[in-house]
């Protein structure tokens, strides 16, 4: 039953943050914002036949490792997980943690995954951050395990560029609007987007050092300055609109890229499929490289943008179609394939079209190594091998793991 307390011996950590321990009877028990080897005293929350999910009431015997929190709404926030973990123990851990999913999941004794990469700044790392809205207006997160959102007094995530920018956000009320972006770019380059439901009804007295635009069902519309900023990576700059995908962590883009590339191993005059391309980020490597790159890219927003940052190329065909709807249709064979789906991986068709098309190589970025891990099942039964992958931490402070694993047919 729910709203039990109950005392945990924690043994191990889970994908999602959570720390876990078996109960009297054997139930597992997973636990936010608690840390193994820690004797804890748990409400029960959601409880199982043969498993149960906690609220941490008090921490009885505190793990050597567990370091204070820099923010005040660690714990309440639902934003961050690991700030109690001193950061080299988030690194050990997410390597684990991959490891535990290829396993579980897809069934790989014994998976080559290697160190995890740092981030070369475990602070202040984001250049972008969303903000839901309290019924007041304010600006605020998620409360941890609910639907609430609080306002928020200050957040260690954001690049410094944007710590300055979002506390000086003051929002009246505004109708429609559902919820607030910032992004930064190269120098001063920042931009406020507005989620809204139907079209601006917005009087907008702007004191910002930033663009403003609307997101709605009908598009964008610019209220004020440009509707992108400007990223620079490996010295080339990429266009990002405000409704375009783009890495979150600026510094650690260009080890993701250069590794990709490493992986790939692309050579002059071959085909590479750039498969969920974005903003261009993969293929202007690719490129680079003197490969004849084929992507594919749903956005439209994004294949604006591509075709800006990649227009003095002219080895590069860009469709615009789910990746589903592109495979069944690109006739030209890839060498090699470089997927970048969203957080629930490939789905059943695009990885048919992926296997029909049967690249030598193929180098799959993931931030999710559960659906990877899914994934990589498949790929094995279509006669590939996981060959390596590589967490690069592109979040410090969270679960959240970025994987880019390489696989041979």
């Amino acid at each position: 039953m729910a709203d039990e307390i109950v005392e945990l011996s924690l043994t191990g950590l889970a994908y999602g943050g959570e720390a876990l321990g078996r109960d009297e009877n054997g139930r597992m028990t997973f636990v936010p914002f608690a840390l193994p080897g820690e004797r804890v005293r748990v409400e029960i929350v959601d409880a199982r036949k043969h498993w149960a999910r906690g609220r941490l009431v008090e921490v009885l015997e505190t793990s050597p490792p567990r370091i204070e929190p820099r923010c005040p709404h660690f714990a309440h926030c639902g934003g961050c997980h690991y700030q109690h973990m001193p950061y080299a123990d988030q690194l050990l851990v997410k390597a684990e943690i991959v490891a535990e999913q290829l396993q579980r999941i897809g069934g790989f004794d014994d998976p080559p995954v290697e160190t995890t990469v740092p981030s070369p700044e475990p602070w202040n790392y984001r250049n972008h951050m969303q903000f839901h809205l309290t019924p007041e207006g304010k600006l605020g997160f998620v409360v941890a395990d609910s639907a609430e959102v609080f306002a928020i007094q200050e957040c260690h995530l954001p690049e410094p560029a944007l710590v300055d920018l979002w506390p000086r956000m003051d929002l009246a009320a505004i109708p429609g609007l559902t919820r607030v972006a910032v992004r930064s770019g190269m120098e001063s380059d920042l931009l406020v987007a507005l989620h809204g439901e139907g079209n601006p009804d917005v009087e907008m007295h702007l004191d910002l050092p930033a663009s403003v635009v609307w997101l709605g069902p009908g598009g964008m519309a610019v209220l004020g300055g440009e509707g992108f900023v400007i990223s620079e990576v490996l010295g080339r700059p990429f266009r990002i609109s405000a409704g375009s995908f783009f890495q979150a962590n600026t510094a650690l883009a260009a080890e993701l890229v250069k590794r990709a590339m490493q992986a790939l191993e692309v050579k002059a005059g071959e085909v590479v499929y750039d498969l969920y391309a974005g903003v261009g980020l993969f293929s202007a490597a690719m490129l680079e490289h003197g490969a004849r790159v084929v992507a594919v890219e749903e956005s439209n927003w994004a294949c604006d943008d591509y075709e800006i940052n990649l227009h003095h190329f002219d080895k590069v065909t860009l469709y615009q179609a789910t990746v589903e709807q592109a495979l069944a249709a690109i006739e030209e064979p890839p060498n090699a394939v470089l997927v970048d789906p969203p957080r629930a991986g490939l789905s059943r068709d695009a990885l048919d079209g992926l296997v029909e098309a049967a690249p030598d190589r193929l180098v799959y970025v993931s931030c999710d190594p559960a659906t990877m891990a899914r994934d990589g099942k498949r790929l094995v039964e279509a006669g590939y091998s996981l060959e390596n992958v590589t967490p690069i931490d592109l979040f410090p402070q969270t679960y959240h793991i970025e994987t880019l694993s390489r696989w041979r047919r």
